[in-house]
């Protein structure tokens, strides 16, 4: 082949306009790499640039009473295996083309990846590197000692024990005392309210949503997800009432820009056992005394085990029946999506993988220690 016919075909081959959508994977990786060594920049994004696309976006998908989400998954999923049949046929009909056929395939594989990685970063994946909440808010997180994780946990299951007393119950377990949109906007609430104390959590979105598929969600034991294709925090409603406040107030976070897990977990806590809702201050105290006593259990499980006289009948139950109610989602397939979920956590730099949620605790202890 002469030069003349490369260069023929190098400027067909950049005629194709898609293939310029490749640019978008270096550049999603530039931008992470700056991020990642200097979170001022990722800081400002998160408080000049972040703050308002996702206040814009979410307002707009909150509009919507359903999860845009969830359908935008679905769709997704649909149009995928109409794809697939699609290149069959068209492998079958153009049997002299097959390699233009399989060409044009890939690259639109590849244009779907590169557009959804740069999203994925624009979105959410810079927030992982932003300041924390414990430098934001000024607590002061260090190691403590395995008596005042004790404490921590016997204030905690106090307080569980205390709010346990104002919520419903049905068959002996507690229950939320209003429907589902109400317990949304409650959450929405409690957020708003905790961003007076802490103005860089963001007021002005929209409710979580709940998500039809709720059942296939806990198959997948993943009980809530921010989608930042959507601007969304979507909830799975099948759990346990007890933990259905916390959730939502968890994903509310990740929407606000807070990405790391054991500080979307602390501000829910706050968020929660500061709202003047019972349910959601007793969302809130199980979320923070089960997180601590599980800390506790690995370090002196003779003392874990103390704790039994800190916690009414009432709350040993709904522990007891959020046991049972996960207990039936052991699966391949659960565990499958906890390793997914764990490579996940380690790419965006939380680099102990799901055992990071532990780090709520330092946080607690550090509140408790603030008060």
């Amino acid at each position: 082949m002469n030069k003349q016919k490369i260069k023929q075909k190098l400027k067909s081959v950049l005629h194709i306009k898609r293939l310029w959508f490749i640019i978008l994977i270096p550049l999603s990786l530039i931008i992470t790499e700056i991020a990642k060594n200097n979170p001022s920049f990722a800081e400002f994004y998160a408080e000049n640039i972040y703050r308002y696309i996702s206040l814009l976006f979410n307002n707009i998908s909150g509009i919507l009473p359903f999860s845009l989400a969830e359908i935008t998954v679905i769709l997704l999923v649909l149009g995928a295996v109409v794809y697939i049949v699609y290149l069959i046929v068209m492998l079958i009909k153009k049997k002299g083309h097959r390699l233009k056929v399989i060409g044009n395939f890939v690259l639109n594989i590849i244009c779907v990846v590169c557009v959804t990685a740069f999203l994925f970063t624009a979105n959410c994946g810079i927030n992982y590197y932003r300041m924390t909440f414990s430098e934001l808010s000024n607590i002061e997180v260090r190691k403590s000692s395995e008596d005042t994780l004790y404490n921590l946990c016997v204030i905690l299951a106090q307080n569980a024990t205390k709010a346990r007393e104002k919520v419903q119950e049905n068959s002996g377990i507690m229950c939320l005392n209003q429907a589902e949109i109400s317990t949304a906007e409650t959450a929405k609430n409690a957020m708003n309210n905790l961003s007076e104390t802490y103005p860089y959590i963001t007021s002005g979105y929209s409710v979580p949503k709940g998500v039809m598929l709720s059942r296939c969600m806990s198959y997948a034991n993943i009980t809530g997800v921010f989608f930042p294709f959507t601007f969304e925090a979507n909830v799975n409603t099948d759990i346990p009432d007890y933990s259905i406040p916390s959730t939502m107030c968890h994903e509310l976070t990740h929407l606000r820009g807070f990405m790391r897990e054991d500080e979307a977990n602390f501000v829910s806590f706050l968020a929660c056992i500061k709202s003047n809702s019972a349910d959601f201050q007793y969302s809130g105290y199980m979320l923070g005394y089960i997180y601590a006593s599980n800390a506790l259990y690995s370090e002196n499980r003779d003392k874990c085990n103390s704790l039994s006289e800190y916690i009414s009948d009432g709350v040993l139950r709904d522990l007891n029946n959020n046991s049972e109610y996960w207990r039936q989602f052991e699966t391949p397939v659960a565990q499958v999506a906890s390793n997914i979920n764990d490579s996940y956590l380690k790419s965006n730099s939380q680099i102990d993988g799901i055992k990071s949620y532990g780090r709520m605790v330092d946080l607690l202890i550090a509140y408790y220690n603030l008060q």
